[in-house]
C-alpha cells in the first residue's frame, strides 16, 4: 500500500472539536474569520493592502498576514492582531519585506517563515518580528526582478527533517513552476545566494502556489493555478519517496485559478481558496468536493485551526 492510500480516513466527533477557518480576501483588503462551514463570519481586520498569507497562533491567540502592498514601491508588510481583531500591529514594518507571499508559524521554534515574491528570497523572523533573516536569494536586481522563475511564493517547514520547502511559480502557466527545499539553517560558510543544498523536489510544474505538509503522513499538498488539466488543482505527493519513485498525484480539479490550501489532518479534510473568491472543503485524497462560498471577491490565504 502506498503512502497516499495508507493515509488516515477516520472523521473526529464535532463534539469534541471546536474549528475557526480565517481566510484572505485580497480584494476587499480584509482578514475574515468563519465557522468551517463557512457561516458567521467576522472581519477581524480591514484596509489591508492586499493580504496574501495567514497563520493563526492559537495558543497566544494571535492572527498574522502578509500584505503585499504595491511590488513597484517594495512596501510588503506582516501584521499581527488579536484573534478577535484587537491589537492590531505591524510587526514587519512596510518596507521590510519586498512581497509576502505565503507565511508559516513554526511555533515550537518561535519562528515566522515567509516567501518573498519580487524578493526574490525566502525569509523568516521572530514572532514579534525580531531578526528578520534571508535563508535563500534567487536574485538581486531589478533585471532578474523581472524573471518570474525567480520569485518565491509557497512555503511549508518540515521539522522532522529540518528541511523548507518553496515555490518559484515562473511565468502565467508557464509550465516552468518548481519546488525546491533546503535546510532550515544556511550550511556554514556558505551564504542565501550560493547555499549548496537547494534540491530541486519537482519542476516543470504549471504554476505552483501555495504549500501545506501533513506531517502524520509526510505528505506535501500544494495548489496549482496554470492551465487545466495539471493546472488549477490540488496535488500531493510523498515527501521521503526516491525521486525515481515519485510523482504529484492530483487530488482536486476544476479550480479559478487556486491559491490557498489549509490542511485538517485529523479530520481527513482540506479548505482550499481560489482567486475567483470560491472556498471548497474535501476530504484529504480530494474526494467529496464541496464549495462552501463562492464570488467572495478574491480570496488568497487560508488557515483552520482548532480553538481552544
Amino acid at each position: 500500500m502506498t503512502v497516499l492510500h495508507a493515509m488516515q480516513t477516520k472523521t473526529v466527533s464535532t463534539t469534541t472539536r471546536f474549528g475557526r477557518l480565517f481566510l484572505l480576501d485580497l480584494s476587499g483588503g480584509r482578514v475574515l474569520s468563519m465557522d468551517p462551514d463557512g457561516s458567521h463570519p467576522q472581519v477581524i481586520a480591514a484596509d489591508c493592502p492586499h493580504p496574501d498569507g495567514i497563520v493563526v497562533d492559537v495558543v497566544a491567540g494571535h492572527v498574522y498576514w502578509t500584505n503585499m502592498g504595491v511590488p513597484a514601491l517594495n512596501d510588503g508588510s506582516i501584521e499581527r492582531a488579536d484573534i478577535d481583531g484587537s491589537n492590531r500591529r505591524f510587526i514587519v514594518s512596510p518596507g521590510g519585506t519586498f512581497t509576502p507571499k505565503q507565511l508559516h508559524l513554526d511555533k515550537a521554534n518561535g519562528k515566522l517563515y515567509w516567501s518573498d515574491r519580487e524578493g526574490m528570497r525566502v525569509m523568516r523572523s521572530n514572532l514579534d518580528g525580531s531578526q528578520i533573516e534571508t535563508l535563500v536569494q534567487t536574485g538581486e536586481g531589478e533585471n532578474d526582478r523581472r524573471d518570474q522563475t525567480r520569485w518565491c511564493v509557497g512555503i511549508t517547514v518540515d521539522p522532522a527533517r529540518g528541511q523548507i520547502y518553496w515555490t518559484q511559480k515562473g511565468g502565467d502557466n508557464a509550465e516552468v513552476g518548481r519546488i525546491l527545499r533546503a535546510g532550515i539553517d544556511i550550511p556554514k560558510g556558505e551564504t542565501a545566494v550560493d547555499r549548496s543544498d537547494v534540491e530541486v523536489f519537482f519542476n516543470g510544474l504549471p504554476e505552483p502556489i501555495d504549500l501545506e505538509l501533513d506531517l502524520e503522513h509526510r505528505v506535501l499538498y500544494w495548489t496549482d493555478r496554470g492551465n487545466p488539466p495539471r493546472g488549477n488543482t490540488v496535488n500531493r505527493a510523498p515527501v521521503d519517496a526516491k525521486p525515481a519513485q515519485n510523482a504529484p498525484q492530483i487530488v482536486v480539479s476544476d479550480l479559478m485559478e487556486g491559491i490557498g490550501i489549509a490542511l485538517d489532518v485529523p479530520g481527513n479534510r482540506m479548505f482550499v481558496t481560489d482567486f475567483a473568491g470560491s472556498l471548497y472543503a474535501a476530504k484529504l485524497d480530494g474526494t467529496e468536493k464541496r464549495m462552501l462560498l463562492a464570488a467572495q471577491g478574491n480570496l488568497t490565504g487560508v488557515a483552520y485551526v482548532d480553538m481552544l
